[in-house]
């Protein structure tokens, strides 16, 4: 084959494979990965389950694409996260529900023993984690105005990202999703101080009560 059209089919086939991952998108954020079949995906790119094993050869090499797909539209260097930037990404994430959906679907889906997502997912958080803790302590140094560690609160800084989509996805106009994640940034930045005091002095003050 000439490399002219070596080339030419070359980037057919790219562009046929990403048409059926935005295809496999829609459909698992419909009916979750168990219930998306290969054939519903292949039917709405307009080929035969057939066609579509010739890209993807199985469901499972499917959601790998999927997953990757994603990750490829958050990427950004660790070097450059910053707390600023998250705020950005769930305001930009607000504006796609049906990806958002379909992560939310698979990672549901994936706490179940032998989903084929649930490796994805776990190392997927060990990594997250650890960004979100460099985020935090690029932010704030070793201890937070709460008196938090950065590993100790990137759990919750996590939680809380994936915790809103859950509520949004349910409760679009109930729940501001992007403005909820930073009046949480908000309380990451405020002192517990004020309430440890006032809470010793209160016990100070029944200490005192007690005593006379």
């Amino acid at each position: 084959m000439p490399y002219g059209d070596a080339m030419n089919a070359r980037l057919r086939s790219q562009e046929r494979r990403a048409e059926i991952v935005r295809a496999a998108l829609e459909v698992i954020a419909g009916r979750g990965y168990r219930a998306a079949s290969l054939a519903a995906v292949a039917e709405r790119v307009g080929l035969t389950q057939q066609g579509l094993l010739h890209h993807f050869p199985t469901k499972e090499a499917l959601l790998v694409a999927v997953l990757e797909e994603r990750d490829q539209w958050d990427a950004v260097p660790d070097s450059r996260w910053r707390l600023e930037l998250l705020a950005s990404l769930v305001e930009y994430n607000a504006m796609r529900p049906g990806i958002v959906q379909t992560f939310s679907a698979l990672l549901g889906e994936s706490v179940t023993e032998g989903h084929p997502a649930r490796e994805y997912f776990t190392e997927r958080y060990g990594k997250v984690r650890a960004t979100m803790a460099e985020v935090l302590r690029a932010e704030y140094g070793e201890r937070l105005p709460n008196g938090l560690t950065p590993e100790r609160t990137a759990p919750l800084l996590v939680a809380v990202m994936d915790g809103l989509q859950y509520q949004w996805l349910l409760d679009p106009e109930g729940v501001d999703m992007p403005g909820a994640f930073r009046d949480f940034l908000t309380l990451l930045g405020e002192s517990g101080e004020s309430g440890e005091s006032e809470q010793s002095g209160e016990h100070r003050a029944g200490g005192a009560e007690r005593d006379g």
